[in-house]
């Protein structure tokens, strides 16, 4: 099992993700910036950092890893387990674990787990298609000094000259003029240019990541009509997810069949994929969250999980 590929996969899209009895991978977003001494710019970024403390199991891992594999829910978490044994029995024999695109991880003399981050991948999927570069220092009036001196103490002497016709002057400034305007337009169009470029790049970049990253999509063949239902105002940025749907219509149909069963179940929006995205119910707590959601994968839906999302 590639369990570091799943988790990469899921870190462009969570800032948490968990691996249950182990710890958990959080991302932390970063501004961009100039580095003062070597003049590199760097792009805004995702953080990485390691907490062993996040041990509970919040769904997101095992439900993604049934997907992939298309294998039950229970058999991705014993899949899981059996890895983080091994993993576990390795950092107990002094080895380091690498995670490719995610970091090393290693034992300290106190028996805690040591994270070093991996830089070769940038999570934050706001800034793809942004590089660092490097822009070489400004070459300043170097002579400043020495025409100084030799002004100082050269002599100045006057030659009267002859009078002459300056109406030359006239169309050379006008000339000045109209090549500085051209050259304004052509700077403009370049750096229109460029940023459509940018713009172009950064769409292509998010369809290849979008071809990697699957996300769960139910198609029925005769979608039900549009229907209207009034709910009431529900709260709390944790979420139990019982599916999503590329058809709204669908969502609308599970809607209801969710509400019939007791649950206060609603759409909560369209996800960047494009599916409309159907809950049980929100909590504002992530405590009462994770207690409905082990209710329900025990008598309804094994494949319920949990989402982390502060709506609008």
């Amino acid at each position: 099992m590639q369990l570091e590929s799943y988790i990469s996969d899921l870190l462009y899209r969570y800032d948490c993700v968990t691996i249950p009895g182990f710890g958990a991978f959080l991302t932390n977003r970063v501004s961009a910036k100039v580095h003062d001494s070597t003049h590199t710019f760097y792009p805004p970024k995702k953080v990485l950092s390691f907490n062993e403390q996040l041990q509970n199991n919040d769904g997101l891992l095992a439900n993604y890893i049934s997907e992939i594999e298309k294998i039950p829910y229970t058999v991705a978490l014993e899949k899981l387990t059996k890895q983080v044994k091994s993993i576990k029995s390795y950092l107990v024999e002094g080895e380091t674990l690498e995670f490719q695109n995610i970091g090393n991880l290693i034992l300290n003399s106190e028996g805690n787990i040591v994270f070093n981050p991996s830089n070769h991948i940038n999570y934050l999927t706001d800034a793809f298609g942004l590089s660092h570069f490097s822009s070489g220092n400004i070459a300043r009036e170097a002579h400043r000094d020495t025409v100084k001196t030799i002004e100082a103490t050269t002599p100045l002497v006057f030659t009267p000259e002859k009078r002459f016709n300056r109406n030359w002057l006239k169309y050379a400034a006008a000339a000045v003029i109209v090549l500085g305007l051209s050259g304004f337009g052509a700077v403009k169009y370049y750096n229109n240019s460029i940023e459509n470029h940018n713009q172009f790049a950064q769409e292509e970049a998010n369809k290849k990541l979008e071809a990697k990253v699957q996300e769960a999509t139910f198609v029925i063949g005769n979608p039900l009509p549009a229907a209207t239902l009034n709910l009431e105002k529900q709260t709390g940025n944790y979420h139990i997810v019982a599916g999503a749907f590329r058809i709204e219509a669908n969502s609308d149909k599970k809607v209801k069949q969710l509400r019939n069963k007791g649950f206060k179940a609603r759409k909560i929006g369209v996800n960047r994929y494009g599916l409309h995205e159907v809950v049980y119910s929100s909590f504002e707590t992530r405590a009462e969250a994770q207690q409905e959601l082990f209710k329900i994968r025990r008598s309804h839906n094994s494949d319920a999980w949990l989402l982390i999302k502060k709506l609008d």
